[in-house]
């Protein structure tokens, strides 16, 4: 059965053609006073019900129904009952308002002081041993607080910032950007990682200007250990040779263990066989860590407490 338009002359405010964001923006407000009305049959009592004059509740009735073009309600007095098109209607209405529901549920959820979430990004050398013991360190004091855990590189981390993806990341270098704020938490020592039985694994210390002749395996372009390779052997006054670029330190270390190189790169968790680690002494070879947010972003309860907590780690970030 076709549903039934309204009799009296009505023009749209939308046209078939124009889309559909405009109309669900007109709609959006009448359509909780829509489903009380409906559920009740009575248009007194369902603005008893919620709380609103009666008066509120009819005429946003009766605009709705001149939006759409479409009569919702047969009218008997105060006592009303749906007709085809209401019932259509009200089903997806209670879907909507039930996924809005949802919707505010969740982040209501992810807001509480207690057992909210914190989206935190981290650069992958972080992973097996920084970000665990900082994250059991937090939960002593906060044991229910939930978390987002995202590993990546740098620059991906800062576009997840904005984005909303993230709330806090850490990151190496520490951003310098007008949009986001960093803090420098740490600072880690880079090692020059050769093979076994390179030439220079004999050797305790090293100046990166020795290896010049070296082919080097580093991360890609856009990788902030890349940017810092290619800064300290820039000081060194050469440009590196590179021969592999990866994704993941520990990559690097296996094509240095199997002699395709050497590579710049901070301590490893767990010492790897099949390379040799020297330490550098010339120039000062060193990454530093910070924690980096959106500037003027409004933290929720959970993040400002982790927030908080990072920066009281300041010079203790990393394990000794």
């Amino acid at each position: 059965m076709a549903h039934q338009r309204r009799s009296e002359a009505h023009l749209s405010p939308y046209s078939d053609t124009e889309d559909s964001a405009g109309m669900s923006r007109l709609l959006a407000p009448r359509l909780a006073y829509f489903a009380g009305v409906a559920r009740t049959e009575h248009v007194t009592r369902a603005a008893q019900e919620m709380q609103v004059p009666q008066s509120t509740l009819s005429r946003a009735m009766v605009r709705l129904e001149q939006d759409l073009g479409v009569d919702l309600f047969a009218r008997r007095g105060r006592t009303v009952s749906l007709t085809a098109a209401g019932r259509t209607f009200l089903g997806s209405v209670e879907r909507a308002l039930a996924e809005i529901e949802r919707a505010a549920d969740e982040v209501r959820a992810d807001a509480d002081p207690a057992t909210g979430k914190v989206a935190f990004g981290f650069l992958h050398t972080m992973g097996s041993e920084t970000v665990p013991g900082l994250i059991r360190a937090f939960r002593a004091e906060h044991p229910r607080v939930r978390f987002s855990l995202v590993q990546n590189y740098g620059e991906a981390m800062l576009e997840g910032l904005r984005s909303g993806e993230l709330d806090l990341c850490l990151t190496s270098p520490v951003p310098d950007a007008p949009d986001l704020v960093g803090r420098r938490l740490d600072e880690q020592k880079l090692r020059l990682v050769v093979p076994a039985d390179h030439h220079l694994a004999a050797r305790k210390r090293i100046r990166l200007a020795e290896a010049a002749d070296e082919t080097f395996v580093t991360l890609e372009p856009g990788y902030g250990m890349r940017r810092i390779t290619d800064d300290l052997c820039k000081e060194a006054g050469f440009k590196p040779r590179i021969a592999f670029e990866g994704e993941e330190a520990e990559t690097l270390r296996g094509l240095v263990a199997a002699g395709l190189g050497v590579a710049l790169l901070p301590p490893p968790a767990v010492p790897r066989p099949g390379v040799v680690e020297l330490t550098v002494t010339a120039p000062r070879a060193v990454r530093e860590i910070g924690v980096a947010w959106m500037d003027g972003h409004p933290d929720t309860p959970p993040v400002a407490a982790f927030k908080k907590f990072l920066l009281s780690r300041r010079g203790h970030l990393l394990p000794d």
